[in-house]
């Protein structure tokens, strides 16, 4: 009773719907064959973070994701990277998520979509990850670490499970050097649930639990033309409904808007990094 009520802000920001619903409406709505889908047809949206399905292809190549690897997703939203690694580059991945509609959603596409021998998920969290030591090839994380309060305990657990030799690949945003942001973003309706810690700190805790940096880049540019593009889409009178509304309900362009004014303004970054458990 206790983790439930922990969780319950998160809850309540995420998933306070029937997301399932939601896409399974929007996408008959849109003209599709809800017994014949295909990855082309939820790419608009299932990927719920600043780069979308090129972010994550990104992602995966900055940290050599390769077949038959055993990858764990923190943080996986309805589950669009997780496929797009099992799909794309022949890995098992579990998504491990804090919010209860996004696992539904994303073990009903995942069905769907066939899917489902070589991706699953588990919801749980990040800081309590339910799986025995030294268990997969790569940890993998993107923009989710905004929401956690104890970073140090995230990295100490996403340490536990890497093999050794394997790595901690995460894209995130940070936080800069401006102060006063603007609310509400994707992952803060408010000061309240914003925990953004600055590139030092995380590279400093990820070294303190035992991992060993092997990259770590800016990618704010790339972050800001995207997110301009999303933000014209949403803005667009003829706007498809198969876009990130289907996941947010409330203030979408706003919460656009403002991310890309924090990350123009300095007042975050964007990062991707991968940090690797040598023994």
């Amino acid at each position: 009773m206790a983790r439930t009520r922990q969780w319950d802000p998160i809850q309540k920001h995420y998933g306070d719907t029937d997301i399932s619903a939601r896409i399974l409406t929007r996408l008959r709505r849109a003209g599709y064959d809800l017994d014949k889908l295909s990855r082309k047809d939820t790419a608009t949206f299932d990927e719920f973070h600043g780069g979308g399905r090129a972010s994550t292809l990104a992602l995966a190549a900055f940290a050599s994701v390769d077949p038959g690897m055993r990858v764990l997703d923190l943080g996986s939203g309805i589950g669009g990277p997780a496929r797009t690694l099992a799909a794309e580059r022949g890995c098992r991945v579990t998504g491990l998520e804090l919010t209860a509609e996004f696992v539904r959603a994303g073990k009903m596409l995942t069905e769907r979509l066939g899917m489902a021998a070589t991706v699953d998920f588990v919801q749980a969290s990040a800081t309590d990850i339910p799986f025995k030591a030294e268990t997969f090839d790569i940890v993998w994380s993107q923009n989710m670490l905004m929401n956690v309060r104890d970073k140090e305990q995230l990295f100490r657990e996403a340490f536990r499970v890497t093999k050794p030799g394997g790595v901690f690949a995460l894209e995130t945003v940070v936080a800069g050097s401006g102060e006063g942001l603007h609310f509400p973003t994707f992952w803060a309706a408010d000061p309240s649930m914003n925990f953004l810690a600055s590139a030092r700190e995380l590279r400093e805790l990820a070294t303190a639990v035992g991992f060993t940096e092997a990259s770590f880049e800016d990618t704010t540019d790339a972050v800001i033309a995207n997110g301009r593009r999303r933000l014209q889409a949403a803005k667009a009178e003829d706007r498809v409904e198969l876009d990130l509304s289907v996941i947010v309900t409330t203030a979408v362009a706003e919460k656009m808007e403002n991310s890309v004014c924090n990350n123009i303004e300095g007042k975050t970054r964007a990062v991707q990094a991968l940090f690797q458990r040598l023994a």
